[in-house]
């Protein structure tokens, strides 16, 4: 996400932060590249031209032409003006053991509203340790119930549906009635969207908003759309009101205009992405930990709740023992590969670490074919294998290979880095400073 955006402001700032002084010209120039790099993000114009002139206020005072490191003010002004532009601090979303909360998902159709309303109540019943329902207000689009349905069962989330009743009111109407006797503290309503707005659906979607009551509506838009996501967001405010948005494909939209559009042009935000397609891929908002990302300042919060949900604190603190004791084997190693793709993908990660360059993530060849190529060997193993791998000899190499899809000298390479890895690990745990660590997991 944000990947074309981000390469160009680092070059940017790269260039200004080694300039000891700086010039009225000096920063027009600047001020013009970033323009121009919003602009190429499809960042809506009226935005991109508030936003420079707020920048350009404060680079030519004191606070920068004064300073001793005027490039560095720079982006630190940059970077108060994107939380500004995302910024939803204001909107605070309740979702609580004691009491039912109900919300509705609404958008156009294909903006991914059903998946999007799965990963919700993951989410909240995940967070908030809640008992969510789901409900199937979606009779026009083919299958939707049953999509609905399926990703109820995979979550384990209770759904709503009524295939014969053909009237949504109705549905919403008998989802609040049965709840009434349950132990239910969130309902989630998922809408109906169109190809496009039209006033039958809008009347439509008005009305079950009245026998809804939704303590919150969430705007579900595609990232990938670009401003055309940000134009329905506006009309579907005007006329509901909507709470916040939700932002799906986040992580396939390499330019970002959408996200730091919609806060501005509605004057709702951003409260959570879509990062990914499985269930657990859906992300909380922070205004100052994208502007952050967006900058190449990392994202260490956000690093930390992710490895805190993925990995076994228990499992780490025995893997820590046995790197210190020189006992690693093939059977930890694909542990950790289950634990490190939890994280997602290497170069998402990456991101979130301060100081690492765009160019330094984008040369990283561990992509997830390769994880998956190790994967396969190690299941090709036998057990006995896996604990011993100086038993593999020629043959078994030959079998692995054959059982994991792979060649002999891709079975070769993982056993040689392998062995390569328990002798560095051999060396480090005969130093006394390495024994006396503290492990933070």
């Amino acid at each position: 996400m944000f990947s074309n955006l981000s390469e160009k402001l680092d070059k940017i700032f790269r260039n200004i932060k080694g300039m000891g002084k700086l010039s009225e010209k000096n920063i027009a120039d600047t001020m013009r590249e970033i323009r121009m790099a919003l602009l190429e993000a499809d960042v809506n114009f009226r935005i991109v031209k508030n936003f420079i002139s707020e920048i350009e206020k404060r680079a030519v005072g004191q606070e920068v032409m004064k300073s001793l490191q005027p490039g560095h003010q720079v982006v630190k002004i940059v970077h108060e003006q994107l939380i500004s532009l995302m910024d939803n601090s204001d909107v605070k979303i309740d979702v609580h053991n004691n009491k039912l909360t109900k919300i509705m998902m609404v958008g156009l159709q294909g903006s991914g509203k059903t998946t999007a309303s799965a990963k919700l109540a993951y989410y909240f019943r995940k967070k908030n340790n809640i008992k969510p329902v789901m409900v199937a207000c979606d009779i026009y689009r083919p299958a939707a119930i049953h999509q609905l349905e399926v990703l109820g069962k995979q979550i384990d989330v209770p759904v709503i549906s009524d295939l014969d009743l053909k009237n949504v009111i109705k549905i919403a109407e008998k989802a609040l009635n049965w709840v009434k006797n349950q132990n239910v503290q969130l309902m989630i309503f998922d809408t109906a969207g169109r190809l496009h707005i039209d006033e039958g659906m809008m009347n439509e979607v008005q009305s079950l908003k009245k026998v809804i009551e939704p303590d919150y509506i969430f705007f579900v838009a595609d990232a990938m759309t670009g401003q055309d996501a940000v134009t329905v967001s506006k009309e579907f405010n005007n006329l509901l009101d909507f709470t916040g948005v939700i932002l799906t494909k986040l992580d396939g939209d390499s330019r970002g205009g959408a996200a730091l559009s919609i806060k501005a042009v509605t004057s709702k935000p951003l409260l959570y992405v879509g990062i990914g397609e499985k269930i657990p891929d859906l992300e909380v908002f922070h205004a100052d930990r994208m502007a952050s990302r967006i900058l190449g300042m990392g994202d260490v919060l956000s690093l930390i709740e992710k490895a805190q949900d993925a990995i076994n604190e228990e499992e780490a603190e025995k893997l820590a023992t046995k790197m210190l004791k020189n006992q690693f084997t093939f059977n930890d190693f694909l542990s950790q590969l289950q634990q490190i793709k939890k994280l997602g993908p290497l170069d998402g990660i990456l991101k979130m670490v301060p100081g690492i360059n765009h160019k330094a993530i984008k040369d990283v060849k561990i992509e997830d074919n390769q994880i998956k190529k190790i994967e396969a060997i190690i299941r090709a193993m036998t057990n006995k294998e896996r604990e011993t791998p100086n038993v593999i000899n020629g043959s078994r190499r030959i079998r692995i290979s054959k059982g994991s899809g792979t060649s002999v000298q891709d079975v070769n390479k993982l056993l040689r880095q392998f062995d390569e890895m328990k002798q560095m690990m051999k060396k480090m745990s005969s130093s006394k400073a390495l024994k006396n660590m503290k492990f933070p997991f």
